[in-house]
């Protein structure tokens, strides 16, 4: 069985993830497509008050097995579309130990601070500072397959580049240049990304 193709979209919160992903399922014609958002495993979480330390707990495993269902739907065959947020560094060495490497196109999900606070007011369902806070954490391990900024690009055309970039992605993977660097020790080093949608 050919396992799946997985787009990985990463960036903070309120940056767009969510909007390019369905134009992504919209346009893509090659194969059946899933949506897999972080927030909607969050969102199947039981709604009974949780304390502190528990919810820490229960969050680190959602995210967990977040990962692994990715895994699983592209083990099988089906192709998916990732969005997350890899704001703390053990989500991305998960997604790096679960994810095979080569089936993974990286792509950073941009857009300046002051636009994201602007969505976050905007939306009204998001804590506010969030996406701040988040700011200079989901894209700390510096490496892309490809990049784009939904400030200049909208979603539709982050997608239709994607498209376009998917046939050829790169070898090595983003991915797999950070498993040898962060997981291996490998020292590979990062290799700038595609640049980003202007």
């Amino acid at each position: 069985m050919t396992p799946g193709r997985i787009i990985f979209l990463n960036g903070t919160s309120s940056s767009g993830k969510s909007s390019i992903a369905r134009e992504l399922l919209d346009i893509l014609e090659d194969g059946v497509f899933f949506h897999l958002a972080v927030d909607g495993f969050n969102a199947m979480r039981t709604k009974r008050e949780l304390g502190s330390e528990e919810l820490d707990a229960a969050l680190r495993r959602t995210r967990m097995g977040f990962h692994r269902s990715i895994a699983a739907m592209a083990e099988v065959g089906n192709d998916v579309v990732v969005d997350h947020v890899l704001s703390e560094p053990w989500r991305l060495l998960d997604c790096l130990t679960v994810l095979p490497p080569e089936d993974v196109l990286f792509v950073g999900v941009h857009c300046p601070l002051d636009e994201l606070a602007r969505r976050e007011a905007s939306r009204g369902d998001r804590p506010p500072g969030l996406a701040a806070h988040q700011y200079d954490l989901v894209h700390g391990h510096g490496d892309y397959d490809l990049e784009c900024d939904t400030s200049t690009a909208g979603p539709r055309a982050c997608a239709r580049r994607i498209k376009e970039f998917l046939p050829n992605r790169p070898s090595p993977t983003a991915f797999t240049r950070l498993r040898g660097r962060l997981l291996t020790g490998g020292g590979q080093g990062s290799r700038a990304a595609e640049p980003g949608l202007s």
